[in-house]
């Protein structure tokens, strides 16, 4: 069995400081109105754990489902990684585009896509967001601008790349937000794209969350450079490593890397460090042979959730009972989810045929169509 226990400690060493800030403890402002963390208040901050804990409790009943025959195919749990989605999201705006790769629940649910409709899309059905055709990899909603969940590893950054050119073009006041693994740090496409967004200056924001195992693999037997952040000096652009076990560290850094996307359009690397607390996929056990339970065990004493609550409770903003009431409402939100996937249609025979072209005509068709505008 692999030892990575030491590597593991080295990790919690290097994170940056918590409590919300790179630099040391939160600052308490005044926002929502009240005195909070970070210049957000109360009822802000208590939205943030609401977002944390509807992933968590989603992420669990897309397992019970799963484990029942519910849901099929590849299926990759966000349980753990929480506080990367939401402490990253927080600075965006409705506009702003994220395109991330398959381990996407959480973070479609957040940039607000219904969990009814992201419920209904892992169980295959004509309600999902994709229409029940794209399935737990392939998460999207043109309308709240998350452009899909893509399972090619790094197949998703030039596409991230791209949002942020057509961002530049037309002159739009909006910024992008790539997400990946740590495992598509060393495919091409992602050096490609950092340069052509360094050296085009877009306003893209790529964030590695880097949970240390590519599938079954530690990063540091995949890599030389054990600190992905560095890989940003070869393209001259701006890096942050963030803590992506604390909401509100992640929050910090992510809305620095945008007010700079917004006000300079420049793109940013930002290195999430994490741990994912199930296996790679529904299909291997949760520590598997490559890391050792005691070690699953050790990082779950940082779960980001606990640590977030303990924050805010030892801030005076999140009661027990407060606490209890957000629980109650997101547990009956997912199993309303739920219900409503067992209970939708699957997809009519006839949609195998639609969304496999475009339909926009705007020059012609392709020239081997021999089909004219007009």
């Amino acid at each position: 069995m692999a030892k990575t226990k030491s590597a593991a400690a080295r990790d919690r060493e290097e994170q940056p400081s918590g409590n919300g800030s790179a630099a040391g403890p939160s600052g308490v402002g005044q926002q929502d109105g009240g005195a909070g963390l970070d210049g957000l208040g109360r009822e802000r901050l208590q939205h943030m754990l609401y977002q944390m804990l509807l992933g968590r409790r989603f992420e669990e009943k897309t397992a019970e489902a799963y484990a029942i025959g519910k849901i099929g195919g590849f299926c990759h749990l966000y349980i753990g990684q929480e506080a990367v989605a939401v402490g990253a999201f927080e600075p965006l705006r409705p506009e702003d585009y994220v395109i991330s790769a398959y381990r996407e629940h959480v973070q479609a649910l957040v940039k607000g896509i219904p969990p009814r409709a992201v419920m209904a899309e892992l169980y295959g059905r004509r309600d999902g967001c994709s229409g029940g055709k794209g399935g737990s990899m392939h998460l999207y909603s043109a309308e709240h601008n998350f452009m899909g969940g893509w399972g090619i590893v790094g197949g998703q950054v030039p596409l991230g790349t791209g949002y942020g050119w057509a961002i530049k073009y037309r002159g739009e006041d909006r910024v992008a937000l790539c997400f990946m693994g740590e495992a598509a740090v060393n495919q091409g496409a992602f050096h490609e794209s950092l340069n052509m967004a360094a050296l085009w200056k877009l306003p893209v924001i790529f964030i590695v969350e880097n949970n240390r195992f590519g599938m079954g693999t530690a990063w540091e037997r995949a890599s030389s450079l054990y600190d992905i952040s560095q890989k940003a000096s070869a393209y001259d652009m701006p890096a942050a490593v963030a803590d992506g076990m604390d909401v509100l560290n992640m929050r910090k850094v992510v809305k620095d890397a945008v007010d700079r996307a917004r006000t300079e359009k420049t793109p940013t690397l930002i290195e999430a460090r994490c741990y994912r607390f199930m296996g790679h996929s529904m299909s291997d056990p949760v520590h598997g042979v490559y890391r050792t339970k005691e070690e699953v065990e050790e990082h779950k004493e940082l779960d980001p959730i606990r640590r977030f609550i303990d924050q805010l409770k030892d801030a005076a903003l999140l009661t027990e009972d407060e606490l209890q009431a957000i629980d109650k409402r997101v547990r009956e939100e997912v199993d309303d989810a739920a219900e409503f996937a067992e209970n939708s249609p699957e997809p009519d025979e006839e949609a195998l045929y639609s969304h496999v072209y475009a339909s926009e005509d705007v020059a012609g068709r392709l020239y081997f169509d021999r089909r004219r505008q007009g």
